[in-house]
């Protein structure tokens, strides 16, 4: 878990504001290896501030290692994280896992 990509991988400046309007906002940052390819994404937001709502269109994650060759997960959003706005939700969740994937034997 990511619990903030602001202190985990910013990389826009100190003065950036992060998710506004017409932003590409990019993360980088250092975890542990993983054993297979990201298959689901979890956004959320705390509702704060007085124009709390984001607009997300996608989230790409890149990954690499030691002698890992580079690759890309790509999950398409398309929704607003507001309370004002449809669908009214916090959090999306954009699940591409399929139950094979975790159950490659049953």
């Amino acid at each position: 878990n990511i619990d903030n990509l602001e202190a985990w991988g910013g990389l826009m400046g100190p003065n950036y504001d992060y998710y506004e309007r017409g932003n590409l906002d990019i993360f980088s940052g250092r975890g542990p290896c993983l054993e297979s390819p990201p298959c689901k994404v979890v956004l959320a937001s705390d509702g704060t501030g007085s124009q709390h709502g984001w607009y997300c269109n996608y989230v790409e994650v890149t990954y690499t290692g030691p002698h890992i060759s580079c690759n890309q997960s790509l999950f398409t959003v398309e929704q607003w994280l507001a309370t004002d706005t449809s669908p009214y939700e916090l959090t999306a969740v954009r699940d591409q896992c399929s139950y094979d994937q975790y159950h490659p034997f049953s």
